[in-house]
C-alpha cells in the first residue's frame, strides 16, 4: 500500500486498469487469507497480510483500506506490549507506522486534514526511532501532499527541504532524493513560478542521470518539456519529448513511449505540421492498443480526431471520435462480445473465400489443359503424318505451358497456407482476450456480490421478506442496501446509471457513499442520509476531469418497531394494506448532479399488523413482454401484487419472478430487476 499510498507529489501514474484482478493476484488474496485466518499465525504475519490485503483491494472499496489498516495497527500495538524481542518488535513497529500513513490517507481522502496530519507525523516519529529511512521519506511526502492540498505553501516547502537536507546521515536514497527535487519543481510550477521550477527539474535529472535510472530520466525530460510548452519554447519542448521518447524505446517502456508519441503528435498538430501530428498520434494508438489501456488510447483517438478533422477527413474524424467516446465511457460487455463473434465471423469467411478461389481456380486451370490438349490429338488426326513435326513442336509448348500452370498452382497452394496460418493465429488471439475480459468481468460480479448483504442478515433482521434481483448482465447498476443501527433497521433498492460494468461500477460508489453517512456521519433520519448520499456521490464525479452526471435513483426505508419513515429519489413506496395500496412518491431528483437539488422528503407512517412495504427499481415494470410486446406498467405490477397477499413472501417471490418469465418470454431483459417485500 505504501508505494501507492504514499504517492510523491505531482507524479501522475497513466497505467490504465484493464482488468479487476490477475491470477496472480488472486493467488495472493487466497494465500494472505488463509493466513490471517490461521489461528496459529504470528502476530506479525496477520499484521503484514492485513497490510498486503489493502494494498490489492482498497481500490474497489476505500473503505477497505481503512478497516484493515485500523486491524494492523490494533494487533500490532497489542503485540508490543506482550512481546520482549527486539527483532520482533522492530517488525510490529514497522508494519504500525505503514499502517498509520495508510489511515491517514483516509481522513485526508476525507477532508479531515488535522487527523490525518496527526497519523502521519506518529508514523514519523516511528520510523525515525527506527532509522528506517524508506518509511521516513513515506510519512514526509505524506505530510507534503496533505499541506499542499490545503494549500500551505511555506509549510510544503519546510519540510521538502527536510527531507533533502542531510542531518548525520542522508534520509533518502538519491532516487528518493531525485523524487522530492522534482516534487519541488512542481510545486513551484504550480505557483507559477517557471525559473525555480526549471532549477529544480534540472538537478533531479542530473542526479537521476548519475545513478542510471533511465525511466525516471526519462520522467524528468518529459517535465522539462512541460515548461518550456509553457514558456513558448517549442523547440525546445519537441528536443526534450524526442529524448524522454528515444530512452523510453531503449527500455521498452510501451506506456511511455505512447506517452511521449502523443505529446509530439500533439505539438505538431498545434503547429500545423497535420502530417507529422497523423504520424505520431497513430503510432501512439497502435502503443496504446497493444498495452490495452483506455485512457491512453482515448488521448491518442482524441488527437487524431483533431487532426483528421483539420484536414477535412471527415468520416477518419468521426471514426477516431467514436473510438475516444467509447474509451470514455467504456465498453459493454454484450458489445463486446457482438464485436468478437462479427470478427471471429470475418476470419471465417475470409479463410473459406480464399480456400474455395485458390480450388476454382486449379480447377479451371486442369479442365483448359484437357481440352486444349483434345484439340491437338483431334486437329493431328485430320491433318495427318505431314504435320507430325509441327504437331511435336506444338506438345512441346504444351508442356512447358503446363509447368508453368502448376509452378502457379503450387504458389497458390503455399500463399492459401500462408492466410490460413495468419488466420488461425488471429483468430486465436481474438478468442484469447475475449475469454480475459469475460474472466475479468465474472471476478467483478464476485466483487460487487461481496458488497450485498447476505441472505443470512436480511433475514435475521426482516425475517417476513424477500429479495427478487436480476441482473440483466453478469454485472448490475441494480443493488440493494441494507444496514442496522441503534435499533433501526435501514434497507433500499437502489438502480444506478446504467448496467453491466459502467452501471456496476457506479453501484460501488453509490454503494459506499451510503455506507458513509450511515457509519462515519451517524446520519439516521432517511432523508438526510440520502442529502449525504447525493453530496458524497457528487463529489466523488467531480474528480473527474469529465463531466460525470452518473447517479442512482433509490427507495430508502428504516423500520424500528411498528414505525416506518421513507425517503426516495424517483424510486416510490407502496404499503399494501386491507387489500388497498398506499403510493408515497418520492423526489423528481436523482442522487447525483441536478440544477435545482432540494432536501429530500422524510415519509413517517404507524403500520399496523399484517402491513406488506414493496420498494423496487424501474426494471420490473418497464420490461417489454406480453402478446403485443409492451410495457408491463405500474398498473400492472399493483393488481399482481394485490392478488398475491395471501400467500407467505419467499411464494410472493417466487410468483412475481415466475410472471416476470412469463410476461418477458423471448424478448430480451432490457434492465435490471430488485423488488423487495416486506411484511410486518
Amino acid at each position: 500500500m505504501r508505494p501507492i499510498i504514499c504517492i510523491s507529489l505531482f507524479l501522475i501514474s497513466f497505467s490504465g486498469v484493464s482488468q479487476i484482478f490477475s491470477s496472480r493476484q488472486q493467488y495472493q488474496i487466497d494465500s494472505l487469507n488463509a493466513v490471517v485466518n490461521n489461528p496459529k499465525s504470528h502476530d506479525t504475519s496477520v499484521v503484514s497480510s492485513y497490510l498486503a490485503l489493502s494494498e490489492i483491494l482498497y481500490v474497489f472499496n476505500i473503505d477497505t483500506l481503512k478497516t484493515l489498516s485500523e486491524k494492523s495497527k490494533l494487533i500490532a500495538e497489542k503485540s508490543l506490549l506482550k512481546n520482549n524481542s527486539e527483532i520482533v518488535k522492530k517488525r510490529l513497529k514497522t508494519s504500525l507506522a505503514a499502517a498509520l500513513n495508510n489511515i491517514g490517507y483516509i481522513y485526508n481522502a476525507q477532508g479531515e486534514t488535522k487527523k490525518a496530519l496527526g497519523y502521519f507525523s506518529h508514523s514519523l516519529k516511528i520510523s525515525e526511532e527506527l532509522g528506517d529511512k524508506k518509511e521516513i521519506s513515506f510519512s514526509l511526502n505524506n505530510i507534503i501532499e496533505t499541506l499542499n492540498g490545503q494549500g500551505q505553501a511555506i509549510e510544503v516547502l519546510d519540510y521538502l527541504s527536510r527531507s533533502i537536507k542531510p542531518k548525520e546521515e542522508a534520509i533518502l536514497s538519491k532516487s528518493d532524493m531525485a523524487i522530492s527535487l522534482n516534487n519541488i519543481g512542481a510545486l513551484y510550477n504550480s505557483r507559477g513560478k517557471v525559473k525555480e521550477a526549471l532549477g529544480y527539474y534540472g538537478r533531479s535529472l542530473k542526479i537521476r542521470e548519475e545513478i542510471g535510472d533511465k525511466e525516471g530520466i526519462a520522467s524528468s525530460l518529459n517535465n522539462l518539456g512541460v515548461i518550456y510548452i509553457k514558456q513558448g519554447q517549442i523547440k525546445e519542448a519537441l528536443g526534450y519529448y524526442n529524448r524522454s521518447l528515444k530512452i523510453r524505446e531503449e527500455i521498452g517502456d510501451k506506456n511511455g513511449i505512447a506517452s511521449s508519441l502523443n505529446n509530439i503528435g500533439v505539438i505538431y498538430k498545434n503547429q500545423g505540421q497535420l502530417n507529422k501530428a497523423l504520424i505520431y498520434g497513430l503510432k501512439s494508438l497502435t502503443f496504446s492498443q497493444e498495452i490495452a489501456s483506455p485512457m491512453r488510447i482515448g488521448r491518442a483517438s482524441g488527437l487524431l480526431s483533431e487532426v483528421y478533422e483539420k484536414q477535412g477527413k471527415g468520416m477518419q474524424a468521426l471514426e477516431m471520435h467514436r473510438l475516444f467516446i467509447a474509451m470514455r465511457d467504456s465498453i459493454e460487455n454484450k458489445e463486446v462480445q457482438k464485436a468478437a463473434a462479427l470478427q471471429q465471423a470475418k476470419y471465417a469467411y475470409e479463410k473459406q473465400k480464399t480456400l474455395d478461389d485458390a480450388e476454382h481456380d486449379k480447377q479451371f486451370a486442369l479442365e483448359q489443359e484437357e481440352k486444349e490438349q483434345q484439340q491437338i490429338i483431334t486437329g493431328c488426326i485430320a491433318i495427318g503424318l505431314g504435320l507430325v513435326v509441327t504437331f511435336l513442336l506444338f506438345v512441346f509448348n504444351r508442356l512447358s505451358v503446363t509447368r508453368k500452370q502448376k509452378a502457379l498452382i503450387e504458389q497458390q497452394k503455399v500463399e492459401v497456407e500462408q492466410q490460413k496460418e495468419v488466420v488461425e493465429s488471429a483468430h486465436n488471439e481474438l478468442e484469447e482476450k475475449n475469454q480475459e475480459i469475460m474472466d475479468s468481468i465474472i471476478y467483478a460480479k464476485r466483487i460487487q456480490s461481496a458488497i450485498l448483504p447476505p441472505a443470512k442478515l436480511v433475514k435475521e433482521y426482516l425475517q417476513e421478506s424477500f429479495i427478487l434481483y436480476k441482473p440483466k448482465d453478469v454485472v448490475a447498476g441494480d443493488f440493494y442496501w441494507m444496514e442496522q443501527k441503534n435499533g433501526k433497521v435501514f434497507f433500499a433498492a437502489a438502480d444506478c446509471t446504467g448496467h453491466g460494468v459502467p452501471g456496476a461500477m457506479v453501484s460501488v460508489v453509490c454503494n459506499n457513499a451510503l455506507n458513509r453517512s450511515l457509519r462515519e456521519h451517524g446520519l439516521t433520519d432517511p432523508g438526510e442520509i440520502l442529502n449525504k448520499t447525493r453530496e458524497i456521490v457528487v463529489a466523488e464525479f467531480g474528480k473527474s476531469e469529465e463531466d460525470v452526471k452518473d447517479g442512482m435513483d433509490i427507495a430508502l426505508c428504516s423500520i424500528e418497531g411498528m414505525r416506518l419513515q421513507y425517503a426516495g429519489a424517483y424510486n416510490p413506496l407502496w404499503i399494501i394494506r386491507n387489500c388497498e395500496v398506499i403510493e408515497t412518491k418520492a423526489n423528481k431528483q436523482p442522487i447525483g448532479q441536478f440544477e435545482k437539488p432540494e432536501p429530500y422528503t422524510t415519509h413517517s407512517f404507524d403500520l399496523e399488523k399484517g402491513d406488506t412495504i414493496y420498494i423496487f427499481s424501474d426494471g420490473y415494470i418497464d420490461q417489454f413482454g406480453g402478446e403485443k410486446e409492451k410495457k408491463l406498467k405500474a398498473k400492472a405490477f399493483r393488481e399482481m401484487l394485490l392478488s398475491i397477499q395471501d400467500k407467505a413472501m419467499e411464494e410472493q417471490k417466487n410468483s412475481i419472478d415466475e410472471a416476470f418469465e412469463i410476461w418477458k418470454g423471448d424478448l430480451e431483459q432490457i434492465d435490471d430487476v430488485c423488488v423487495i417485500g416486506v411484511r410486518v
